[in-house]
């Protein structure tokens, strides 16, 4: 699709379907991109690594309106529609798609960094209000609480921890 007049056009997707959508239109060979956030979530108590879109429920397909049949795509499994305004086809600059392609994160986000914030929200702690230091194994993390006047540094299980507002 090197045609003058191809253009990456928006697609949205049913919820939480981004990438069984991008599979399928791939699979048909459309060039598909979702972009895409490593990020650090607590699952079952324990710290894991998940990839996410970064748009949710939106992905870019590269399109050439004379050539590609569009049909298709509105049938796809996981997509629910190409998104238009006033009857036209969202598109957007190749120069943007490329700056979102070349901003891929490859280290994940964390749920925390050192020197955040924290209040810890459950045990014998709850109420208090630290920062956070560093992760200790798995699912514990280091974080600095003033406890009688004096800073004390305290292991604590990452899900009784939250961002402090």
């Amino acid at each position: 699709m090197n045609g003058t007049t191809a253009a990456w056009y928006l697609v949205q997707t049913k919820p939480r379907q981004e990438l069984r959508a991008v599979e399928q239109l791939r699979n048909q060979d459309f060039t598909c991109f979702l972009p895409t956030l490593a990020v650090e979530k607590l699952v079952q108590g324990k710290l894991e690594e998940c990839v996410e879109p970064m748009f949710s429920r939106y992905l870019f397909i590269r399109l050439d309106l004379g050539r590609d049949n569009w049909s298709p795509v509105r049938s796809t499994r996981g997509v629910s529609k190409l998104v238009s305004f006033g009857g036209r086809f969202a598109t957007l600059p190749d120069d943007c798609v490329a700056a979102l392609q070349s901003a891929q994160e490859e280290r994940p986000r964390r749920l925390f960094e050192p020197g955040d914030r924290v209040s810890v929200i459950q045990g014998p702690f709850a109420g208090l209000e630290g920062i956070y230091q560093m992760h200790d194994g798995e699912a514990r993390a280091l974080v600095l609480i003033e406890l009688m006047n004096q800073p004390h540094k305290l292991k604590l299980a990452v899900q009784m921890l939250r961002k402090a507002a």
